[in-house]
């Protein structure tokens, strides 16, 4: 990676911002990819499969990861190089390079603390992966039943030291790469991790193979049955391919600022695209076997990873050793996407604050560490502790519950919804298809899509996930 002292490649006219650049297509590719493939792959995407039918909630996936993500994720990349800075700055920047008005600022700022707020309850979800990776590879897993798995994450939630522990191992790593910067952190850390990934991805789908229900997993996965979807598992599809690449968090826009003029960003996307869903339905390869091979439900909900998951372990001959693989990747596929949900705030107290990079990355990490703790505490010590229980929504909601939920449901849409109507009806049409630099048809195609497509389809998201959930 080069460091440049002149503006970005990709920067407004006028930017003077010394920065870094990706140094190859395949790094931001690795790095973008990083970022979309998390637990939202790994551990999310195979029980809402589960909950909703498979198959045919799969095809539902894969379209709106073309309708919907692919737009999306182009439009955030094509505005943090065209403003080459921060997501908030690279608004402010177009903003005030087309004259428009500069509130626009606050789409960068809707991301910056959606990705924020996600990050101090990701980082306690996190530790529980690296709890788990000893937890198998001690043996604790073997021979054990159902009551026992459960009771080992009920108690591992019931005790908030051994919670705030994890949690501060998991902050640390991701604190350790992002204070490198990008050319030292983020882009040596993503050209060890993923391969990292992919790699133990499929030695765990090797593993599955092994199982005798490898075939039923693929049916389940692949072949549709139209009579299990429902309108609320299209919408819960819609959502999820749009959350999954990590939209509306700001963090394509961060990575799209470090991106040199001269690579496409429409490959890039539309690379990043495919191996997510990749790995996505690589994880539902390397889980339902298991899951089938041992008689249990692939609809178990969010238990499915730390409490189904590690009763077949302890089950199946050398679950410990895969067990702990397993973890691993889990382990890996949440650092690389916390790494980029901690990048945007970093990025713009350097730009507006003047800090260096080191001070930026502890002053950050240690507020979203600090946060994570009042999660940590609403899972034991704060569990009857309901803030807003008087809204009937909201009735109910822990802590972490409502970080969950506001982050989800209002910011991340609200964040998508507002970058489609910027890059559709606002932004400079000529200074968009500059960046894009695609063939009339293509562009054509994109363009009616993320001005009438992608709005609607997101709005309908938000709209299902606040009244109709």
């Amino acid at each position: 990676m080069s460091e440049s002292h002149a503006p970005t490649s990709g920067a407004m006219e006028g930017s003077n911002a010394k920065r870094g650049l990706w140094s190859s297509r395949l790094t931001f590719i690795l790095a973008a990819t990083g970022s979309a493939v998390g637990l939202g792959n790994i551990w999310k995407f195979p029980y809402i499969t589960g909950e909703n039918g498979g198959g045919a909630f799969v095809l539902v996936y894969l379209l709106c990861i073309a309708a919907i993500g692919l737009p999306i994720m182009m439009a955030e990349v094509l505005i943090g190089r065209r403003g080459g800075r921060s997501p908030v700055n690279s608004l402010r920047e177009i903003a005030s390079y087309d004259r428009l008005n500069p509130a626009w600022r606050m789409v960068g700022a809707v991301g910056v603390l959606a990705g924020f707020l996600i990050l101090s309850f990701y980082s306690v979800i996190g530790g529980w992966a690296v709890s788990y990776v000893g937890t198998a590879a001690s043996g604790q897993l073997t021979g054990q039943s159902a009551e026992a798995v459960s009771a080992i994450f009920s108690d591992l939630l019931a005790d908030p030291m051994t919670l705030l522990m994890w949690h501060t191992l998991f902050m640390a790593l991701v604190m350790l790469v992002v204070a490198k910067g990008v050319r030292a952190g983020l882009e040596r850390a993503v050209s060890i991790l993923m391969p990292a990934l992919f790699l133990l991805l499929l030695t765990v789908v090797g593993y599955a193979m092994t199982t005798g229900e490898f075939g039923r997993a693929v049916t389940f996965l692949f072949q549709p049955d139209f009579s299990k979807l429902t309108t609320s598992g299209v919408l819960i599809a819609l959502g999820h391919a749009f959350f999954t690449l990590s939209l509306g968090m700001a963090v394509m826009m961060a990575y799209g600022s470090y991106l040199p003029k001269n690579i496409s960003i429409a490959k890039t996307s539309i690379a990043v695209c495919l191996i997510d869903t990749c790995v996505a339905l690589l994880a539902g390869l390397a889980i339902f076997p298991i899951v089938f091979a041992n008689g249990l439900e692939p609809g178990a909900g969010p238990g499915l990873i730390f409490q189904t998951l590690p009763l077949a372990f302890g089950q199946m001959p050398m679950g410990s050793l895969f067990g702990t693989l397993f973890f691993l990747l889990l382990i890996f596929a949440a650092w690389t996407s916390g790494i980029s949900l901690l990048e945007p705030i970093v990025e713009w107290l350097e730009e507006q604050k003047g800090m260096n990079r080191t001070v930026s990355t502890l002053g950050a990490g240690f507020v979203c560490w600090a946060l994570g703790i009042a999660s940590i505490l609403s899972l034991n010590l704060w569990a009857d502790f309901t803030p807003l229980g008087s809204i009937d929504m909201l009735e109910g909601k822990t802590i972490f519950d409502l970080l969950d939920f506001f982050t989800a449901n209002i910011l991340l849409p609200l964040g998508g919804l507002l970058v489609a109507v910027f890059a559709g009806w606002v932004m400079s049409r000529e200074a968009i298809e500059k960046e894009l630099a695609l063939s009339e048809p293509m562009f054509r195609l994109w363009y009616i899509t993320v001005r009438f497509i992608t709005p609607v389809a997101v709005g309908a998201v938000f709209v299902y996930n606040l009244f109709g959930a």
